[in-house]
């Protein structure tokens, strides 16, 4: 089994191969950037949608909602860019607001950005399977499916870690991003399939059933911003890039913006110039392919492409949560399991568990993206808001030269974000945003209780504190055995060289109808007698079918005859060389182990014996 673990993930790292790991800019794109990047699949469509409830007619607007949205996005990467700046150690948001603004708005941030990262991962993987089902209708039964196998995938390339995904990542990222924008240009210059039929009905509505005002250019600005998440995970992710970090993390957030600008502004262009509305089974993205190149070798390769890279886009939560988690369990607001690096070094409990709420989600969904988008934006949101308001503050305490300049731009950016924030909840809240709304009071909670637990554990371990000089008493040994061989003289030796008494005892199992055996009438005595280890023998009779009650029965007593002294109850195991030989073993050490387990009087240890059963054929039973 570890060797098929180890063929799935790789082999275990040493901590000074870490440095294989760590990514360049280039790589940046394809580990922390692709959910932004691949938002182009479905932040212009979620505009386009709002608008159609108006009818054809509203469709010109898509432009410039657009611009507002790529306005808002240079916001944000400069804004990132100083978070870059003012904390290299990670967790954006998280790590500003903590710093800034208290415990309760960084774990408000925290809680916002586990959804987020949730989330991402199911609308890039929805999002990948609705391109494929676009580009192959015959495959939209199998939606589901196909949506936890592309998540199994990108599970299992984490678990190796994030520089080897990212290395595995990166063609299908420069194919995609130089064959979108190769598609945009040709559009815009010289389309080749300007009037060619497009599959599918159009969903555009006969009669409009909204009226073109602020409140629906609100919430196709809404919708639309989903396009903007994911601009944070490279500001949660700085320990990830090589030396010198800060620059290189600066210097591929500003090469995302740049290049998710043209790609939104690009396809808006083309949208509006061609009057793209909703189809059925096809999406925005694979209409303005089809129009632009027509429906050729091109536009498979680059339907297939953003597929791939869509489906991978959830690599960017697989980046970012772990992190992030790691930094709770270190302020005792997660379980500190989050915080331990698995074989690769990757922080793997965070990747297992970002998966499994994952699945839950695209189940529940039905792989859905347009179910899943009024959910996307509040959470990144929520995060923008507080880390440029923590900013601000930032500036203020420490007041380098222009602080000035930078704590307005942060204030201007809190302030947009904040207006976007409270528009999704509004606009968004009854198609499904408040799942969000008591989803991040919950992670919240769940923080708090967390912490409460871990300091009450500080206080009564005394941890930090310098306690008592440590005195040794007295120990004893009891060793339950089931008959005599190699593993009980194992077990009697362990035992001996442990304390200063040991005792072996034995459960006898009367049969209805037998009379309890007279002391030393046993055969396990008549052979322990042959033997003499040394070591006393108590046989304890029995009328019910657990031997683990008698034996915790007389442990209770021998506890309360030897209150001056330690006892440890040592337990003989078999070892089996193969797996497979575990179920011909009754395994009564794991039964009595979990017997004693929470026992805060007695001391449990196992001792095992390695079996190998001889090749040869088996003797014949005796």
């Amino acid at each position: 089994m570890a060797a098929l673990w180890h063929l799935v993930v790789g082999r275990p790292l040493r901590s000074s191969e870490t440095e294989g790991e760590q990514i360049t800019p280039v790589e940046g794109l394809s580990a922390l950037s692709l959910d932004a990047l691949t938002s182009v699949a479905y932040g212009p469509e979620a505009i386009i949608v709002v608008l159609a409830a108006a009818g054809a007619g509203a469709l010109h607007l898509v432009l410039p909602v657009t611009l507002v949205i790529v306005g808002l996005l240079a916001l944000l990467v400069i804004s990132y860019r100083q978070v870059i700046d003012a904390y290299p150690g990670g967790g954006g948001a998280y790590a500003v607001s903590r710093a800034n603004l208290g415990h309760g708005a960084s774990l408000v941030a925290a809680a916002a950005l586990v959804v987020d990262y949730t989330l991402t991962v199911a609308v890039s993987v929805s999002a990948g399977v609705a391109a494929l089902t676009s580009a192959f209708p015959a495959l939209v039964s199998a939606t589901v499916p196909l949506c936890l196998a592309v998540l199994a995938l990108v599970t299992a390339l984490n678990l190796r870690g994030l520089g080897e995904t990212a290395r595995a990542f990166l063609l299908p990222t420069l194919v995609f991003i130089g064959g979108l924008l190769a598609i945009i240009a040709v559009g815009l210059v010289h389309p080749l399939a300007l009037h060619a039929a497009q599959p599918g009905r159009s969903l555009l509505p006969s009669h409009a059933t909204e009226v073109v005002g602020i409140l629906l250019l609100l919430k196709a600005f809404s919708s639309g911003c989903s396009a903007l998440t994911g601009v944070e995970a490279i500001a949660n992710g700085v320990p990830l890039f090589r030396e010198p970090r800060v620059a290189r993390a600066k210097r591929t957030e500003a090469l995302l913006g740049s290049i998710l600008g043209v790609m939104l502004v690009g396809l808006a262009v083309l949208a509006q110039r061609w009057h793209i509305g909703p189809r059925s089974n096809q999406t925005v993205l694979s209409q303005i392919m089809g129009e632009a190149v027509g429906r050729h070798w091109a536009y498979y390769v680059v339907s297939l492409t953003t597929t791939v890279v869509l489906a991978l886009a959830a690599n960017t939560s697989f980046g970012g949560l772990p992190v992030l988690a790691s930094l709770l369990a270190r302020d005792d607001y997660l379980p500190h399991l989050f915080g331990l690096r698995g074989d690769r070094q990757v922080f793997a409990n965070g990747i297992w568990v970002l998966a499994g709420l994952a699945a839950i989600l695209l189940v529940v969904s039905g792989g859905n993206t347009n179910s899943l988008i009024p959910l996307f934006a509040i959470g990144v949101f929520t995060g923008f808001t507080l880390s440029q308001t923590g900013l601000v503050v930032h500036w203020r305490r420490t007041r380098p030269p222009r602080w000035w300049l930078r704590a307005t731009l942060n204030a201007t950016g809190a302030v947009v974000t904040g207006i976007a924030t409270v528009i999704f909840l509004v606009t968004k809240f009854a198609e499904g945003a408040w799942v969000v709304v008591l989803a991040v009071p919950a992670f919240v909670w769940l923080f708090v209780r967390i912490h409460a637990y871990y300091h009450g554990v500080a206080e009564a371990l005394g941890i930090d504190q310098v306690p008592e000089r440590p005195h040794g008493r007295r120990t004893v040994v009891v060793v339950p055995v089931t008959h005599v061989s190699r593993l009980t003289e194992r077990a009697l030796s362990e035992a001996l060289s442990m304390g200063q008494r040991v005792e072996a005892v034995s459960v006898a199992i009367v049969a209805p109808g037998e009379q309890v055996p007279a002391v030393g009438s046993t055969p396990i005595e008549d052979l322990w007698r042959q033997w003499d280890p040394g070591v006393p023998l108590t046989v304890l009779p029995t009328e019910y079918a657990s031997v683990v009650r008698p034996v915790v029965a007389y442990i209770d007593e021998l506890v309360a005859a030897e209150a001056d002294a330690d006892v440890v109850v040592l337990i003989p195991a078999v070892a089996p060389s193969h797996l497979r030989h575990s179920t011909l073993h009754n395994h009564i050490d794991f039964v009595l182990s979990n017997a004693l387990r929470n026992r805060s009087d007695v001391v449990v240890a196992r001792v095992t014996e390695p079996v190998e059963p001889p090749r040869e054929a088996s003797p014949e039973p005796r």
